[in-house]
């Protein structure tokens, strides 16, 4: 029976999203669009929609998860928002993350252990847990990757990251203010860090 194109509307120079039966349907290149014949007004057979949804869309969305991971690391959701973003279906960009997951192509076990490695000691474990849950994340896989960091030898000792932030904002070798003080123990408060820890560090 087939569906009717009623809108191809331009994203970018070479993209353009196409609805079907007044609905969106999806984004394909200029060059899609002449060989489909994805023209307002034009009948796209069953045939045709069935190759794009099955064929050649899904190839696409992995091979640009696959792109998008040469260049940074992202987390699953991180990965999954940024193909949406792209104009890919949810069930399209789902199947893509799973896809590169099975190569372990994205991995969110590993991603936090090397994001928590390179922050702690200079941030509060509350403050990296609380990154990563914005970055999907979740707790127990925070713990995880903290423990297996801990048996492997890392401290994640507060202390020095509360005097690395010291020294950082010039608090150290000097007599402070009461204002001041407070100041301080506010700021590292809204990073995480306990009063009882940071006056035990500012009083050493």
């Amino acid at each position: 029976m087939g569906m009717t194109v009623t809108r191809v509307e331009a994203i970018s120079k070479s993209r353009s999203r196409v609805f079907l039966d007044e609905q969106f349907a999806f984004v394909l290149y200029k060059g899609e669009l002449r060989k489909y014949q994805m023209e307002e007004g034009h009948e796209v057979s069953d045939e045709i929609v069935e190759e794009l949804q099955t064929q050649v869309l899904p190839r696409r969305a992995k091979l640009r998860a696959m792109n998008l991971l040469k260049n940074k690391q992202y987390t699953e959701k991180q990965l999954m928002d940024k193909l949406v973003l792209g104009g890919c279906k949810e069930e399209l960009a789902r199947a893509a993350v799973e896809y590169v997951k099975s190569y372990h192509y994205v991995d969110d076990r590993r991603y936090a252990c090397e994001y928590i490695a390179c922050r702690v000691g200079k941030h509060s474990l509350k403050e990296i847990e609380q990154k990563l849950m914005q970055k999907g994340i979740d707790r127990e896989l925070f713990r995880a990757a903290l423990k297996e960091l801990e048996e492997n030898g890392m401290v994640s000792d507060e202390e020095t990251a509360v005097r690395h932030l010291l020294e950082k904002k010039h608090c150290t070798g000097r007599v402070l203010a009461q204002k001041e003080k407070q100041k301080i123990y506010a700021y590292f408060y809204r990073k995480g860090f306990s009063v009882e820890l940071v006056r035990r560090v500012m009083e050493e």
